[in-house]
């Protein structure tokens, strides 16, 4: 047994502290549960607006995706997965994800290499950089319909001013039709897709590039790197990240590209340029096909997903466990 030192040179057995008082306990149970109803009240309206205009109808157009139904009334008329067999011999719907595909490695192999390229040299120390970079992301502020109104009348054959300025340097023999001919349209959607998103992207970049180190790199200066050997030994690891998520993110956007197609070319000439998301719109909003428009928008999520699970799995887990970690050391 300890004993405790009291006043006037008595010693004594230590005393436990006093309970303390029930009003504590209450007053700790009453805390919480202010704070648990303070945080649902903040969450439930969000919650409300997910559940009704997300979640709801999404697993409303799965419904709907096995049935014949054209928009009115409720479905009725069962056809089990007879929209789905439909899809896989649609010369359309297969067309699409070619196309699909299409973009999605232009967008890897040129689009992203472009604006990593104009975000390291905005990255440098230039008279009037701050405006080359307003200048290239203003693009991305205008709405997709007004960039598909703007190209709509730039590559207008003939009469447009990209033919004008082919014609102006003496190569007027590249000029064409531009959007109405199936051999140039994808790749005059691609121009249109990179000048409309690549300053997205560079702007990403450039905030990657922001929090690149500057003793690495002058430490590989000092040891004698160039500038080739300070990007992809320092520079290109740290960008990684980003790299990552920009990646994600152009690949999502191809798949649900829609608005700029449907102002520009709506999917002419002759499906040529129809994307998924397209081909959905057409079916269900121009030829009342509801249910088999729900089975292309139940694929296109189908692959959004696995997409997004695999990429997160493979390819974001380093950077999800260095935030983990990073988390769990700051003890929070």
């Amino acid at each position: 047994m300890t004993s405790t030192f009291l006043p006037g040179g008595r010693t004594g057995p230590d005393l436990a502290p006093p309970p303390p008082p029930a009003s504590w306990g209450r007053g700790r149970r009453r805390r919480c549960t202010l704070n648990l109803l303070t945080a649902v009240g903040f969450q439930l309206p969000a919650l409300v607006l997910f559940i009704g205009l997300v979640l709801l109808p999404m697993l409303f157009a799965l419904y709907a995706s096995f049935f014949r139904w054209g928009g009115f009334g409720m479905p009725s008329d069962l056809a089990g997965a007879d929209n789905f067999t439909r899809l896989f011999q649609d010369p359309v719907f297969l067309g699409d994800l070619g196309r699909c595909l299409f973009l999605v490695v232009l967008s890897l192999a040129l689009q992203l290499p472009f604006a990593l390229a104009m975000a390291v040299l905005l990255n440098q120390r230039l008279r009037g950089r701050a405006v080359y970079r307003m200048l290239f992301f203003a693009p991305y502020v205008l709405s997709e319909a007004i960039t598909g109104v703007l190209f709509s009348m730039v590559f207008a054959p003939g009469d447009g001013l990209a033919d004008h300025v082919l014609g102006a340097v003496g190569l007027d023999g590249l000029g064409g039709e531009w959007f109405a001919d199936p051999s140039t349209v994808m790749a005059t959607l691609f121009l249109v897709m990179t000048w409309k998103y690549f300053g997205f992207h560079m702007m990403l970049y450039l905030a990657g590039l922001q929090s690149v180190p500057p003793e690495l790199t002058e430490a590989a200066l000092i040891d004698g790197a160039g500038p080739w050997q300070r990007f992809r030994n320092v520079t290109l690891p740290l960008l990684a990240p980003t790299l990552r998520i920009s990646v994600f993110l152009s690949v999502i956007g191809s798949v649900q590209l829609f608005d700029l197609v449907w102002v520009v070319t709506q999917g002419g000439p002759d499906h040529h340029s129809e994307t998924l998301a397209v081909t959905m719109f057409q079916y269900g909003f121009k030829r009342y096909q509801v249910g088999y428009a729900s089975a292309i928008s139940v694929v296109m999520f189908g692959i959004c997903l696995v997409f997004s699970l695999a990429y997160q799995r493979f390819v974001l887990r380093r950077d999800l466990e260095g935030a983990t970690t990073t988390m769990r050391g700051d003890g929070t």
